[in-house]
């Protein structure tokens, strides 16, 4: 958050410098409100833009990275996918939650947890926790 408000007052203090050094004064006197007005507009759709892509970027920690065992992950043959209801299951959902959470219906999930089963050698969803967890495919 400090990084973010120091970005702004660097930027602000480059604008209010770069209009003192074109003498703004006069171009007030030249131009309509309007041209201000958009001005305006642009500068805070930019903004926008870039703060709803901050806020909505996905988030994975440093360490969820470092702990996946990649090697693990491509010879069981793990999706993307099955990887997430994999971490979902780990953190204790039910199928129906976790359905609404990846937006999916149920019998999507019951699939994708019927391939986890038979690609990590296991039968029950704790097994398959268990198992991802001792292989580093997903975080402690």
């Amino acid at each position: 958050m400090k990084k973010t408000v120091a970005i702004y007052a660097i930027a602000l203090a480059g604008l209010a410098f770069i209009l003192n050094l074109v003498e703004y004064k006069f171009l007030i006197r030249d131009l309509r409100i309007e041209f201000y007005i958009g001005l305006l507009a642009l500068l805070f759709t930019g903004m926008g833009i870039w703060i709803g892509q901050k806020l909505t970027s996905p988030k994975e920690d440093a360490t969820t990275k470092t702990a996946r065992n990649k090697k693990a992950i491509a010879y069981l043959g793990i999706s993307q996918r099955e990887l997430e209801v994999l971490e979902l299951v780990a953190e204790g959902l039910s199928n129906k939650q976790i359905a609404e959470r990846l937006y999916v219906s149920i019998n999507t999930v019951k699939t994708h947890l019927s391939n986890l089963y038979s690609k990590m050698d296991v039968n029950r969803r704790t097994e398959a926790v268990e198992k991802a967890r001792s292989l580093n495919i997903i975080a402690h």
